[in-house]
């Protein structure tokens, strides 16, 4: 059970523009944003960023919501989790690579690039950081310093949702639950504090 009730979306319709633009890019607005409308100006700059950091630089936009797996999972955060395994899904990523995120490192679904970038995302996500030189080495094998800097953007966003989200409690909406619920059901997933 979340330890904040999100505001209703008829209670700020002032946000209306913000939630419109969720609800054509994800089919429904999270939870998380509805609590997080408590104070406008911090949501409508959060999905400023979160909006440049998925549509800009040259990154290939599948691997951003994997890298977003990669972070949650070694944060703990279930929430977080579930949708980006639908984001990933509505990127093209197909449902067998996303089941395979948890085995990155030896499935042949993944290539040395991606391996490569979502060790940095699990290493960068757990405390103490586990990122070290030999990380850099390997990434510059296969990315430019811009794309590393927009990796870094994923994984620091979703330490921000992540430590948001598992605070909160935040309840998982019916969607990115299914998708995730059915996706590593192979797993033994559940969706922890998220219902």
């Amino acid at each position: 059970m979340a330890h904040m009730n999100p505001l209703r979306r008829g209670e700020i319709p002032e946000l209306e523009d913000l939630f419109a633009h969720y609800d054509t890019t994800l089919g429904f607005v999270p939870n998380s944003l509805f609590t997080m409308a408590r104070r406008p100006e911090i949501l409508r700059a959060f999905s400023e960023l979160i909006t440049q950091i998925w549509n800009t630089g040259s990154l290939p936009k599948p691997l951003k919501p994997l890298l977003a797996i990669v972070s949650s999972s070694a944060a703990g955060c279930r929430y977080c989790q579930a949708h980006e395994a639908v984001d990933a899904s509505e990127r093209g990523v197909g449902a067998d690579k996303i089941a395979a995120i948890w085995y990155f490192e030896t499935s042949p679904l993944f290539d040395d690039a991606e391996r490569a970038a979502l060790r940095l995302a699990r290493d960068a996500s757990v405390l103490p950081n586990g990122v070290g030189d030999r990380h850099f080495a390997e990434l510059r094998e296969h990315w430019d310093d811009g794309q590393i800097v927009e990796m870094m953007a994923v994984i620091g966003l979703f330490g921000f949702l992540n430590r948001w989200n598992d605070t909160m409690a935040t309840d998982l909406e019916d969607d990115p639950l299914g998708f995730a619920s059915a996706t590593y059901a192979d797993e033994d997933w559940d969706l922890g504090k998220h219902g």
